[in-house]
């Protein structure tokens, strides 16, 4: 993990229209202890495109320069879409809690998508927190399933 002091380091973006809920989730995520850096949308303006900040976070969190990343649009598709095209991102449409952790535990998943016209506020900070508390399990079965998930991306990169 990349923290600093016990800091956890994390990203999040959204379009104009998450950009309500990622000023909610990362005001409240500092008021927490995480660091939060923001990919942007830093103003409302309902003509933005979301892979302008999605692809950005989502490369923060391939690098390793952010431990986890939350992308927000209307929907979440959007973002999650972009997100996956993202070498070394796994990231999913998560709207429910059981999926936050779960996505982790089994899957490695370093990224998740959430519709800021679908859920909540209070809500998506219960599902993000539990993302961000989520560890993998490192169990051999799941290991190996992300080994060919990682061979795709080698394989269409040579393409």
């Amino acid at each position: 993990m990349l923290q600093e002091n016990n800091i956890i380091r994390v990203g999040i973006a959204a379009d104009h229209g998450g950009f309500e809920l990622k000023e909610f989730l990362a005001k409240t995520l500092r008021d927490l202890g995480y660091e939060v850096l923001d990919f942007g949308t830093s103003a409302l303006n309902k003509e933005d495109d979301y892979p302008d900040f999605v692809v950005p976070l989502a490369k923060a969190v391939s690098d390793g320069k952010v431990e986890r990343g939350v992308a927000i649009c209307g929907s979440g598709v959007g973002a999650c879409v972009a997100a996956n095209k993202v070498a070394g991102v796994r990231a999913c449409l998560i709207h429910e809690t059981f999926s936050a952790h779960q996505g982790v535990e089994d899957d490695d998943m370093n990224m998740i998508c959430l519709g800021g016209l679908v859920v909540g506020h209070a809500f998506a900070l219960e599902i993000v927190k539990t993302f961000f508390q989520a560890k993998f399990s490192g169990d051999e079965r799941f290991k190996r399933r992300l080994a060919k998930v990682a061979a795709l991306e080698h394989k269409e990169a040579k393409s």
